[in-house]
């Protein structure tokens, strides 16, 4: 259709550890707490913090300045085993009874 992005295949997962490799937040490291596939980012825990001047609501009638996280683009980020504590790429495996599993191509752990 017109007008409307085509979603990307995303490499990391929400739930996963990943690494920045690439930009001002270079060598950070966070859990991935949301997921977009349509512009391919990903929101990482600690990493690409921005202020937002809010204004007073009923919520918070104070208003002022909050810190929370921005997207990053997801190849700037990699995949992170906790088992070989090193950036990794994502291998498949397929199991016995068919289904598919996430395995780290430096060790073969499962992630």
């Amino acid at each position: 259709m017109a007008g409307q992005k085509a979603k990307q295949k995303v490499h990391v997962r929400k739930g996963d550890t990943a690494l920045v490799i690439a930009g001002k937040n270079n060598g950070k490291k966070g859990k991935v707490l949301r997921v977009i596939p349509e512009s391919s980012k990903v929101v990482i825990e600690g990493v690409n913090v921005v202020k937002r001047h809010t204004r007073p609501t009923q919520k918070m009638p104070q208003g002022g300045i909050t810190q929370k996280e921005a997207p990053i683009h997801s190849s700037n980020v990699m995949l992170f085993c906790g088992k070989c504590s090193s950036p990794t790429r994502v291998g498949k495996k397929i199991l016995d009874n068919g289904e598919k599993e996430r395995i780290c191509k430096k060790c073969g752990e499962t992630l």
